[in-house]
């Protein structure tokens, strides 16, 4: 029997805001009422979707209101669990836990039974005879043995809670710049870094460079310091590498301060696969959190993948939302691989058209789990900034979910720095297609705001390159003093600039930066392994460069702080989209407005172009007055490392046709503003 169409006045908002969605409007509906009905028995059964986000203070090991200790977690294929651990020697025998109900195992305590410090973990007898030492899965302390090198929970009961000092509200973010950082390279030394130290030292440079987001990557505890925090293995554990869940505070709690949100990279997309400190076959059944077939792998991350339809794993799941929003004040989250969660192919298929955003190829159990995070989030602190890692673009993900959407606020628009990278590894300055420099910036769903980037980590990575690196290679090692000349540097220079600008301007509603890469940081990141012989060298973030006056890096940062704060204060870049006034193949040169601001971009190697004229927006004039236009910001100038050859006090006056004459050097960027 065929499918009955919807009638139109019952489509979703996303439909209706785009015609084109019409065919899948019956999924989308689907999607919609599922999620519906999910929530109304959540909340018919718990009372709220916050009281069910509950599961990590009823599972894990807590102090009653008593003084006892309970110990509970949710093994059902398990044949026998027992509590091990400092407090009685690591015996395996002494304290088993008893089958509840729902697959839960559990034991009681006297409240002298565990102390402060002490190391604990579970030893659980598999549904397949093994017998293995394990990790609680909602242990909110893991620490690291530094002999044997092995990981355990740890009893974490410092005595008083963190005085929290500042209150923040993320629906004062109205633009998100986001800086995304970690806190152990955060420094200059060859070594990790600490909680504290990125409060004290790293914070205030981000807030001066003017960003009012902090995006912090590798907090949830993962046992390999080189996979960048992305193989979680404790969800609800901070990572102990850096400090302590109190010195994770003070950073959240200094940051709000200084009037920064606080995002915290969140990893739900898939886990570590190891047996001694991740979730990994956990009751020996093969599966519990994760599916039990091939689906359960990831093939290009070696990894392990969730069972988003499971229940017990969503409730999971949606408790890690409600820690780390709660216990440690978060704004918002960062959402680690959204395309690999949303299809069964774990994005490794194109997206050519809108059925590849439906269908068999979607796994439905991610987006209702998504859709149930976002609501959360929301929730429980309203104006949450949730922003979703997906490069395929999927209609309606940044849309709330009563108009049919995913629910986030954002989604990095993952394409752009890519395409810059494959323009300066494969192309000619003289041979860029200034159409195609346009449409990829441009090219995105309207109504759903994306996150601008040139780069990020990704592009920082050990096997590429930072733009800085990809322009100027190892000129960055010898001529980098302002009084050095080179031809290749001045080049790298200016196209930095440009390119950061061009990105800014035009590319999304909200920007990101990774740390360092604002003043041009040189040289790749890699984490000590064996590779390189254990060693920091490439792990930290070399903030004396930027401060030596002597060295052009601060010239880059200087832009970069200009660039911010001079278009935030005119609104961008969350305005409406940009609109093209010229596209200039012969000479190189993009012209567009956006919000109340005119962007010139001239990208020719050798043409400087004296009364270049334009065409800009009609607008009826001010007070009777003759509009014009006078420059705000200039890549050109000599405090930015240029030339200095314009002149800011000029006005730039709308002839009769509507146009305005500029002088457009090469390889420069301007803004102008209405006088």
């Amino acid at each position: 029997m065929s499918e009955q169409p919807v009638p139109v006045s019952e489509f979703p908002r996303i439909v209706v805001d785009d015609p084109w969605l019409e065919p899948h409007a019956a999924e989308i509906s689907r999607r919609l009422d599922r999620f519906d009905a999910t929530l109304a028995s959540i909340e018919t059964r718990h009372g709220s979707l916050a009281a069910y986000a509950n599961g990590h203070k009823l599972t894990g090991i807590h102090r009653q209101a008593d003084g006892h200790w309970i110990v509970r977690e949710w093994l059902p294929k398990a044949k026998a669990v027992s509590l091990v651990g400092d407090f009685n020697g690591w015996n395996r025998e002494t304290h088993p836990l008893a089958p509840a109900s729902g697959g839960v195992w559990q034991l009681r305590l006297d409240p002298d039974t565990l102390a402060h410090g002490q190391r604990v973990k579970l030893h659980v007898t598999g549904a397949d005879g093994s017998e293995r030492d394990r990790i609680p899965a909602c242990i909110l302390r893991v620490v690291q043995d530094p002999e044997s090198h092995d990981f355990s929970g740890q009893i974490w009961e410092p005595g008083t809670d963190y005085p929290w000092r500042n209150d923040f509200d993320p629906s004062s973010v109205k633009v998100p710049l986001i800086y995304e950082a970690h806190v152990g390279m955060s420094g200059e030394e060859g070594r990790v870094h600490s909680y504290r130290e990125f409060a004290n030292a790293t914070l205030p440079r981000i807030k001066e460079a003017g960003y009012n987001v902090v995006q912090l990557m590798a907090v949830q505890e993962h046992p390999y310091y080189g996979s960048f925090g992305y193989h979680v293995s404790s969800f609800f554990a901070p990572s102990s590498r850096f400090g302590t869940p109190e010195d994770l505070k003070y950073l959240v709690d200094t940051a709000h301060g200084l009037g920064l949100a606080v995002l915290l990279d969140i990893v739900h997309s898939h886990a570590v696969k190891n047996l001694a400190e991740g979730l990994n076959d956990l009751d020996g059944s093969g599966n519990l959190y994760f599916h039990a077939d091939s689906r359960g792998e990831h093939p290009q991350w070696d990894s392990k993948v969730f069972d988003y339809g499971r229940p017990e794993v969503r409730q999971f799941l949606l408790s890690n939302i409600r820690h780390w929003l709660e216990e440690f004040r978060f704004d918002g989250f960062r959402f680690d691989g959204v395309t690999s969660m949303l299809y069964w192919h774990r994005g490794a298929s194109s997206f050519g058209d809108y059925g590849s955003y439906f269908g068999s190829d979607v796994d439905n159990d991610a987006i209702l789990y998504l859709q149930l995070a976002t609501t959360l989030a929301q929730r429980l602190k309203p104006g949450a900034l949730l922003i979703a890692e997906d490069m395929s673009g999927m209609p309606g993900l940044c849309r709330p979910v009563d108009e049919g959407g995913v629910g986030f606020t954002g989604r990095l628009a993952m394409g752009i720095p890519d395409f810059w990278i494959k323009l300066l590894k494969h192309s000619r300055d003289e041979n860029w297609d200034m159409g195609e420099i346009w449409g990829t910036l441009t090219n995105r769903r309207h109504g759903e705001a994306n996150i601008a980037y040139a780069e990020s980590h990704d592009q920082a990575l050990v096997g590429d390159k930072t733009l800085a690196f990809w322009l100027m290679d190892e000129k960055m090692y010898w001529h980098m003093g302002k009084d050095d000349p080179d031809p290749v540097v001045e080049r790298g220079i200016a196209l930095h600039k440009i390119i950061r600008l061009l990105t800014f301007a035009l590319g999304g509603e909200g920007w990101l930066n990774f740390m360092g890469n604002e003043f041009g940081h040189p040289e790749w990141l890699d984490f000590p392994r064996e590779g390189n012989g254990w060693s920091y060298h490439y792990c930290r973030r070399q903030w004396s460069l930027a401060d030596n006056p002597a060295l052009k890096y601060c010239f880059l940062g200087a832009f970069d702080r200009a660039m911010l704060e001079t278009l935030k204060a005119h609104g961008l870049p969350a305005c409406e989209r940009a609109e093209l006034l010229n596209l200039d193949h012969v000479n190189k040169v993009i012209c567009a407005r956006r919000g109340e601001l005119i962007f010139v971009f001239n990208l020719s190697i050798k043409s400087s172009i004296a009364d270049y004229q334009f065409p800009v927006p009609a607008s009826p004039p001010a007070s009777g007055r003759k509009r014009a236009y006078r420059l705000i910001l200039d890549t050109d100038a000599a405090c930015f490392g240029g030339h200095d050859r314009l002149d800011a006090t000029i006005k730039h006056p709308v002839s009769k046709d509507g146009k305005i004459s500029i002088y457009t050097p090469a390889r420069t960027a301007m803004v102008f503003a209405p006088v």
